[in-house]
């Protein structure tokens, strides 16, 4: 089992949605993004065109901010799951340095919006997200819940990381890359699916459709 993501950048409109479900899933202080979607021109004048690509953790499987963390807070599950034990973590930003998607996110104080919390935040902020690194988890809390009722993360919403659950378009696909018969699976395996930066060597779960 090996969780991953295909985003369909054709479909994506850039409207930020998943930004902002992300954050109040998470209950994330203000000016922390574990997702943001980039607005891009390609191609050569005058051929030129926009297009949206949102960015986050890539999940990898070969994880370079991992290996440089001293204190062994940067994990991978053997779900393939990127995660940080906030316990562990102090702050030192190696694997921010180390990340190529710059998907690391380090929390200097815990900031709300307004001069009260709002009630997600409230409800979905965590204590000992501060001093250290973040970054998106996959939402690997519900996908863990929903499995133990015998859900199926990627087909049930309960078991789905909410960027996907948001998008208005249905540009986000969640699954399991080593199940043949998701969807995610089969994106990636007819080939038009593609990872950002593979000459990194870092092996994504997140894949992109373009074309």
């Amino acid at each position: 089992m090996r969780w991953g993501m295909v985003i369909d950048v054709r479909r994506c409109v850039g409207c930020q949605t998943c930004t902002i479900a992300c954050m109040q899933e998470h209950g994330l202080p203000a000016g922390t993004q574990w997702r943001f979607v980039a607005d891009c021109e390609i191609g050569e004048y005058p051929n030129v065109r926009r297009v949206f690509l949102p960015m986050q953790c890539m999940h990898c499987a070969e994880p370079p901010c991992v290996p440089v963390c001293p204190t062994g807070a940067s994990q991978r599950r053997a779900d393939g799951i990127v995660h940080v034990e906030y316990e562990l973590c102090v702050g030192c930003g190696y694997c921010a340095v180390a990340c190529p998607y710059h998907a690391r996110h380090l929390v200097h104080e815990a900031r709300g919006y307004f001069d009260a919390p709002t009630p997600s935040e409230q409800a979905n902020g965590h204590a000992g997200r501060h001093g250290v690194m973040t970054k998106c988890t996959f939402c690997k809390e519900r996908v863990d819940a929903g499995r133990a009722q015998g859900l199926v993360p990627g087909v049930d919403p309960d078991a789905t990381p909410m960027c996907a659950l948001a998008c208005i378009a249905g540009a986000i696909v969640f699954g399991d890359l080593e199940d043949p018969t998701s969807r995610v699976a089969q994106l990636v395996a007819d080939g038009r699916a593609v990872a950002l930066m593979p000459e990194v060597g870092t092996q994504p779960s997140v894949f992109y459709l373009a074309d």
